[in-house]
């Protein structure tokens, strides 16, 4: 990047990107489309990433990659579940903690509360005390820079780092780095970035200097055939002569030893040559179905990250020795669904709903054996109503649900409950329920005076949001929440609330 790029950059760091792509005859010694993307991405990690974009001299990618890469919150969350699996402590440094935004201490506030719940209820089933048992934490390699260290000045090529210690950990589908860097930093053992483009792999390799990641390997190359390269667990160990040395764009036969590798991470393509988006594992690329058992075979722990639309009963029937479903959603969005594979023994099969700072952990066995509790059609004697998070819903965990809150579900495809008295920690969003409503027009009227605009959803209802909107006369907004739905006797009514 020349000099005229970097300060074209800056510049216009915060101008409209379709105005600035007019300028291009007007600075003909810029590299427009590159200057482009990076103003682009910026803008973009200042919300998705931001501890990125806090720093100088990152290299965004072109926009449809910082469209799929992971944000910060997921990429913290799965760092987390890695530590945990290996049972490791979730580390930060001071230095971090210093220069965290407001946004960024409720994000951590959110990740601890969430994980310490998860740590409680799973226990000791998901550690590798062997591991944990040497110490290896990631208190030197933070993702930022420690205090007065000048990133404008950072010019360590992180391929060429000494390393003493195994890999331990692998991404095989690298992209833009987000996962692999929370990841690395987070176990702090000698760790592998592959990707098959060439760019995404400079761009790595300039942007985890920036971020102080020191213990990370960038191999341009394709994961296959770099996990056809590593040894299978059980094999002896490699002797003193193998080189563990790995540079980037070394030969693959450099990698033929024993490296301990305790994690793979798997992020497939979601999308078809055409572009189309798949739905079946068996379509992603790579195919996972495939490498699952040269998968096992080489590491611990395998943590496939998949989209949040596909069948996770499905998932999990294709596949070997799934041990835990996570869920992770934002906002109340479904953001992505990560299985965990191990051919270790974890007991039973375990559900992971994460909203947030919300969670909710079951096993497959619990949803098996529960059945929904179903409210009376009356509703006279329930005053709270409660929406569960997106990912309960993606998970159906109902039966679960409605026994360990003991509350009620409207009826068997409505998916809203309600309680006599209100349940402080529900996952979900609560509400105070105010009338219940026929749709004869004096009922409504009644129940509806004075309401000029609310915010109206439809859970297993006839009508679409606008067309009820439509019919009912009401703006939207306001502190009124109407929920269109149908109750056990098949009724169609308004429950009219205020949220808590």
């Amino acid at each position: 990047m020349n000099q005229a790029t970097q300060d074209f950059i800056r510049q216009h760091q915060d101008d409209d990107v379709r105005q600035l792509a007019f300028l291009g005859s007007k600075y003909p010694e810029v590299d427009m489309p590159f200057a482009l993307d990076q103003i682009r991405g910026r803008k973009m990690a200042r919300v998705k990433l931001p501890r990125w974009a806090s720093l100088e001299g990152i290299i965004y990618p072109p926009h449809i990659s910082m469209e799929q890469c992971s944000s910060e919150s997921t990429a913290l969350y799965k760092a987390e579940l890695a530590a945990r699996l290996l049972g490791l402590p979730v580390s930060s440094s001071s230095a971090e903690k210093e220069n965290e935004s407001a946004n960024e201490n409720e994000v951590a506030k959110a990740s601890d509360s969430h994980f310490s719940k998860i740590r409680e209820f799973a226990g000791d089933r998901a550690v590798d005390s062997e591991f944990a048992k040497n110490g290896a934490t990631s208190e030197n390699q933070q993702i930022l820079t420690k205090p007065g260290e000048d990133v404008n000045e950072t010019k360590e090529d992180v391929s060429k780092a000494d390393f003493s210690e195994e890999i331990g950990f692998v991404d095989l589908t690298g992209g833009f780095g987000v996962d692999f860097s929370y990841i690395a930093a987070q176990l702090g053992v000698k760790s592998m970035y592959v990707e098959r483009q060439a760019h995404l792999c400079e761009a790595a390799k300039e942007n985890f200097g920036r971020l102080g990641l020191k213990n990370a390997i960038v191999k341009n190359g394709d994961g296959i055939e770099v996990l056809h390269s590593f040894h299978p667990k059980k094999k002896d160990v490699a002797s003193a002569d193998d080189s563990l040395g790995i540079t980037y764009d070394q030969p693959l036969s450099l990698l033929k030893t024993n490296l301990g590798l305790k994690i793979i991470f798997i992020d497939p393509a979601r999308r078809d040559d055409a572009g189309n988006k798949v739905v079946s594992l068996k379509d992603c690329t790579p195919d996972v179905t495939v490498l699952q058992e040269e998968m096992l075979s080489k590491a611990d722990y395998v943590i496939i990250k998949l989209s949040p639309m596909l069948d996770w009963h499905r998932a999990i029937s294709e596949l070997s020795h799934v041990r835990e479903v996570h869920i992770i959603s934002v906002n109340n969005e479904c953001k992505e669904l990560l299985l965990v594979l191990s051919a270790r023994n974890m007991g039973n099969l375990r559900i992971y709903c994460v909203n947030d700072a919300q969670s909710f952990v079951c096993e497959e066995s619990d949803m098996e054996a529960s059945s929904v509790k179903i409210a009376p059609s009356t509703l006279e004697e329930m005053q709270y109503l409660y929406e569960p998070n997106a990912s309960l819903m993606k998970a159906g965990c109902f039966g679960v649900l409605s026994g360990r809150y003991d509350a009620r579900m409207l009826s068997k495809n409505s998916h809203l409950f309600v309680s006599r008295e209100p349940i402080a920690a529900f996952p979900g969003r609560s509400f105070r329920i105010i009338a219940v409503s026929s749709f004869n027009k004096k009922e409504l009227k009644r129940h509806l005076s004075g309401i000029t605009k609310a915010n109206i959803a439809t859970r297993n209802f006839p009508l679409s949001v606008a067309e009820l909107r439509k019919r009912l006369k009401l703006k939207d907004g306001g502190e009124t929440y109407i929920f269109a739905t149908t109750l056990s006797d098949e009724s169609h009514v308004l429950v009219i609330t205020n949220k808590k």
